[in-house]
């Protein structure tokens, strides 16, 4: 339970203002929801003015290496080398791969192809053709500060029931983004998402899905895109999430490889794919953090 303070005393987010001129009325709003029977969020997951400003920091980098590697992305290289890129252009400009050894991963990037969900690990045997698609998922952790997000892409010639997926998973990201705003519910993203992939005739991975991130890595509160409107955690200011869905062209059930622990396939074999996008609750909508 949040410790209580006087009206008259410093704010908790660190502004230097009273609490009765800061926070006072954005607590009250919170716990009348909380009286209402919703779940509501509790203040570690909402990020202060100075952590924010740090967490887009990381996110400048973040973004800088999912752009660099984008150009050398192409059929012939293998997963590994994109592995090396990170790891090398995220520690020159400051930062570190955030994924490098967490909880025993063992690579500074996730490489995910075809029908790999999630978490695919960087090899020199896996050579990437023209027909592939991929997904990199990258974290940077600058100063203690953590930013996240991942991107597709299409490897030379790709089918047409491919290249939909991948758009369509793009659009489910946005479709999820018209539904972030304060005083809303994360069910309201999840549904969003949801119903614009069956829509396109997909499925949403069920196990895994967005998460809190900028002061740790991972944190509260997760977010599913199978859930409902007004439903699943309400959505203040200053609270910060990856909205992530992991789009297969099959059926929704998945399995993870038991040589390595980590990579995440479609039970089916058909292709999945996913795009994050790390945001930022804000008073009037969202901001698009890292992408």
């Amino acid at each position: 339970m949040a410790k209580k303070i006087g009206r008259n005393d410093p704010c908790w987010c660190g502004s230097g203002r009273k609490y009765k001129a800061c926070h006072q009325a954005f607590d009250e709003k919170i716990a009348g929801f909380a009286a209402a029977g919703h779940i509501v969020p509790d203040r570690k997951m909402i990020k202060t003015a100075g952590q924010i400003a740090k967490i887009k920091e990381s996110a400048k980098i973040n973004i800088a290496v999912l752009d660099y590697i984008s150009g050398y992305i192409k059929a012939g290289i293998n997963t590994e080398e994109i592995n090396t890129m990170v790891f090398e252009k995220t520690t020159k400009m400051g930062g570190y791969p955030a994924t490098l050894n967490y909880q025993g991963y063992p690579k500074s990037a996730c490489t995910s192809v075809n029908n790999q969900v999630c978490h695919g690990i960087p090899s020199e045997q896996v050579v990437l053709k023209d027909g592939d698609i991929l997904n990199v998922d990258i974290s940077t952790v600058l100063d203690g500060f953590y930013s996240d997000s991942s991107r597709m892409f299409c490897i030379g010639e790709v089918s047409p029931e491919k290249k939909k997926l991948v758009e369509v998973a793009r659009e489910c990201v946005y479709e999820g983004l018209k539904e972030v705003k304060p005083w809303g519910f994360l069910g309201d993203v999840g549904q969003a998402v949801h119903d614009y992939a069956f829509a396109h005739g997909y499925t949403i991975v069920r196990e895994i899905g967005g998460h809190g991130v900028g002061v740790d890595f991972h944190e509260d509160p997760w977010v599913g895109y199978n859930t409902k409107r007004g439903t699943e955690m309400l959505m203040v200011p200053g609270m910060m999430f990856t909205i992530e869905p992991m789009v297969n062209m099959g059926r929704v059930e998945i399995y993870i490889d038991e040589r390595n622990g980590w990579t995440a396939y479609t039970e089916d074999g058909k292709p999945s794919a996913q795009w994050e996008v790390q945001v930022l609750v804000t008073d009037t909508g969202y901001e698009i953090i890292s992408y």
